[in-house]
């Protein structure tokens, strides 16, 4: 199996998630574009990479913009010559309680984690189509399941699963494959961030009682992405830790 000299974008590669998948994917000889909205990341994450050797861009854009993903597919194209393997990473969430959400609250997770997600796809698939090969991964999120407070991002990520499997459906017969990777807990600095009471209770939750690494993740898309995965599309991943087992 092997993903070597393909070329691959990931969405929100700046930090976290999608960082340790570029170093990954680069580290398996992929040609690796690092997008982020903030330019400093991008460039940070360039730097420090280039310096392993390993052959990688850079590409800071708004993934909301329609214009700005057009111009970093063109551009990732000009460049490596292909795209080959789009990774759908970059995401966010405004949490609370449905009474207290503002319009914008819900309008922005949208954008982000599902617009933005449209918008790459459709501009990848043109080159992905006169390829026949492509490899589309999205992040989606347990959270699809349902959870309290969480109603603008619960209805992006479904959405998000909703537009992989229509994707795996219109794509199919061209040699795209469309699949949607369901993370639960990852141990990323967010997860640092939350106050000591929060982390136990969304532990108790967890069948395997502790979080997954960021390499979980990585190794999963990295699965979904190899040229010998062309027989998996339309599919959910769940990499949770058993946490998709159960909802609340």
């Amino acid at each position: 199996m092997s993903i070597k000299n393909r070329v691959a974008l990931i969405t929100g590669s700046g930090s976290g998630i999608g960082k340790q998948t570029a170093l990954r994917m680069a580290e398996s000889g992929a040609k690796v574009v690092i997008n982020d909205l903030v330019t400093d990341k991008v460039d940070a994450t360039v730097k420090e990479f280039k310096a392993m050797g390993l052959d990688v861009i850079g590409k800071p854009a708004d993934i909301c913009d329609k214009t700005s993903v057009d111009n970093m597919i063109k551009e990732t194209v000009d460049t490596f010559g292909s795209i080959d393997i789009l990774v759908n990473n970059a995401g966010m969430e405004y949490a609370g309680a449905l009474r207290k959400l503002s319009e914008r609250d819900f309008d922005v997770t949208i954008n982000v984690n599902l617009k933005g997600t449209f918008l790459c796809c459709q501009a990848a698939h043109n080159y992905m189509v006169k390829n026949s090969h492509g490899r589309i991964v999205n992040i989606a999120s347990r959270a699809w399941l349902g959870g309290p407070g969480q109603a603008p991002y619960t209805s992006a990520k479904a959405g998000m699963v909703g537009l992989t499997r229509g994707l795996a459906l219109e794509l199919g017969g061209k040699g795209i494959t469309s699949n949607c990777i369901a993370p639960g807990l990852i141990h990323t600095p967010l997860w640092e961030e939350l106050p000591e009471k929060n982390q136990k209770f969304l532990l108790s939750k967890q069948p395997t009682g502790q979080l997954g690494e960021v390499d979980d993740l990585a190794y999963a898309i990295m699965f979904l992405a190899d040229d010998d995965s062309s027989f998996i599309t339309g599919q959910i991943f769940y990499v949770c830790g058993g946490r998709s087992l159960f909802s609340g």
